[in-house]
C-alpha cells in the first residue's frame, strides 16, 4: 500500500507498518490531556481542596475516549464499509479485561485481609464488576456517586467502564 500525507503533510506509513494496526496518527497530546484528566480525578478523591476539578477530569476523559473509540469505528467503516461491532468489543476486552481481573483479585484481597466485614458488600460488586453492569448495580442498590456519608463501594469507579 502506497503513503499517505498524514497530518502535518508528512508521508504517513502505510496501514500495514503501523503499529497495532492503527488507522490514524497517534497523537500524543491526547494521552497528555487524559493523564492530566485521571490526575485531576485523583486529587479530588483525595480531598485536595485547592485542586479542584474532578468532575471536570471525568468529562475531560470521557469526550477523549468518546472521540477516539469514534475516530476507530468511522475509519473502519470508510474502510471496509461496515463497523465490526464484535471484533470491536473483543479488542476493546483483549486491552482491558487483564487489568480489571488484577484490580479486582487485588481488591478482593485487600478487603479479605484489612475490611472483613465489607466481604458481602463486595461479593454483591463482582459480578456487576466482571460483567461491566456497575453503573446499573449502583442505580438499582441505590448507591449515590455523590453520598458524603460513609464508604462508598468498594468498585464504584468501574461504573465508568460500563459506561463508555
Amino acid at each position: 500500500m502506497a503513503s499517505r500525507a498524514d497530518v502535518r503533510g508528512e508521508a504517513a506509513p502505510a496501514r500495514e507498518d503501523r503499529p497495532f494496526g492503527r488507522s490514524r496518527a497517534y497523537v500524543p497530546g491526547l494521552d497528555g490531556l487524559r493523564a492530566i484528566a485521571v490526575g485531576a480525578v485523583l486529587l479530588y478523591h483525595a480531598g485536595l481542596a485547592w485542586m479542584p476539578g474532578g468532575f471536570l477530569g471525568v468529562d475531560v476523559f470521557f469526550v477523549i475516549s468518546g472521540y477516539l473509540i469514534t475516530s476507530l469505528l468511522t475509519a473502519e467503516h470508510a474502510r471496509s464499509g461496515t463497523i465490526a461491532v464484535r471484533g470491536f468489543w473483543r479488542r476493546r476486552a483483549r486491552r482491558l479485561l487483564p487489568a480489571l481481573y488484577v484490580m479486582i483479585a487485588v481488591v478482593t484481597v485487600g478487603i479479605a485481609l484489612f475490611y472483613r466485614s465489607s466481604l458481602a458488600e463486595l461479593r454483591a460488586q463482582l459480578l456487576p464488576a466482571f460483567t461491566y453492569w456497575t453503573n446499573w448495580y449502583l442505580i438499582f442498590s441505590h448507591h449515590s456517586y455523590f453520598a458524603l456519608v460513609g464508604r462508598p463501594p468498594v468498585l464504584q469507579h468501574l461504573w465508568s467502564l460500563a459506561v463508555e
